[in-house]
């Protein structure tokens, strides 16, 4: 029984953290201008239906698309036009809620964007960062920063970051003098890469503070109760194993006890028995014996007497 709950368990955990669908962006930027039209896509190829675009706003209100924002579509959602309170954390959730995506973050900006990956670059490839304004039609020069601190300026307005590492990750920005600065975007880098430098990598910043927030409640409930489950199981058996080894030294108790008993009970009456017989007999014998030698010893002196006159 335990092993079939612990293999439950691992299905069911095995079944919540494994992540096939994944969501896709178009424009592929973490960042859009105001009024701009973007849509969200599921991508499984196990499971192409029965996915559901979901968000948590900056203002901490988690809902679906088609209920008071976006346009659903099967498994995809079209915002057609992009305010700044569209931006937060958006992801992909199956319709029983047991499985979930990883996350992008989308943000809404009406002046100056950094145009960066939605979703984790491989390390090893290029990156390309693009500083845009509304306003322009060219681009302009920008500076940039990661982490708060300058890094350089570059004069067409987008920088290159060559075979990026894991030091590459962080929050980065740029300002264009004159037309102002860009929100924050984290830029995620995982694993080892596959294909050849040059290669640009669109991939998705997933927030693990927001991500810890958007852990899909059926997947706690059921691995809590299994969880449950087999300590209970596991409890339950300790104590039947305690109960019957309290069976065993009690039997073994009454067994040595009754055989005491017994050995006490057949040995006794024996001495007793013995002892009892012996002085009965002694006893008769005695008694017999004196009583009956005293009878016969006096008519023998009787008779001696009575010669001993005859011979007179």
């Amino acid at each position: 029984m335990e092993e079939d709950l612990l293999l439950l368990f691992l299905i069911s955990l095995l079944s919540c953290t494994t992540n096939q669908v994944r969501l896709t962006v178009s424009p592929s930027s973490s960042q859009i201008f105001k009024t701009d039209s973007v849509s969200l896509s599921c991508e499984d190829e196990d499971r192409p239906d029965g996915w559901t675009v979901r968000r948590n706003t900056t203002k901490g209100e988690v809902s679906q698309c088609g209920g008071g924002w976006g346009r659903s579509d099967g498994s995809s959602c079209t915002i057609e036009f992009a305010f700044p309170v569209d931006s937060g954390s958006y992801w992909c959730e199956s319709s029983d809620g047991s499985t979930i995506s990883s996350m992008i973050n989308l943000t809404v900006s009406g002046s100056v964007i950094l145009q960066s990956p939605v979703l984790p670059v491989m390390e090893g490839d290029d990156v390309t960062l693009t500083c845009r304004t509304e306003t322009a039609t060219s681009n302009l020069p920008a500076d940039f920063y990661k982490d708060g601190s300058f890094i350089r300026t570059e004069p067409a307005g987008h920088m290159t970051i060559h075979h990026v590492s894991r030091s590459d990750e962080g929050q980065y920005k740029c300002n264009m003098s004159g037309h102002g600065e860009s929100p924050s975007s984290w830029i995620s880098v995982t694993g080892t890469t596959s294909s050849t430098p040059g290669s640009t990598t669109s991939t998705p910043p997933s927030d693990p503070p927001v991500f810890l927030f958007v852990v899909p409640p059926v997947c706690v409930v059921v691995l809590l109760v299994l969880l449950v489950l087999l300590v209970r199981r596991c409890v339950h058996r300790k104590h039947e194993a305690n109960q019957e080894e309290a069976q065993e030294d009690e039997v073994t108790d009454y067994i040595t006890s009754s055989d005491i008993n017994s050995n006490h009970g057949q040995q006794q009456p024996i001495r007793r028995s013995r002892d009892t017989y012996s002085v009965v007999v002694y006893s008769s014998v005695r008694s017999e014996d004196i009583s009956s030698g005293q009878s016969a010893y006096r008519p023998i002196r009787k008779r001696r007497n009575q010669k001993s006159s005859t011979a007179q």
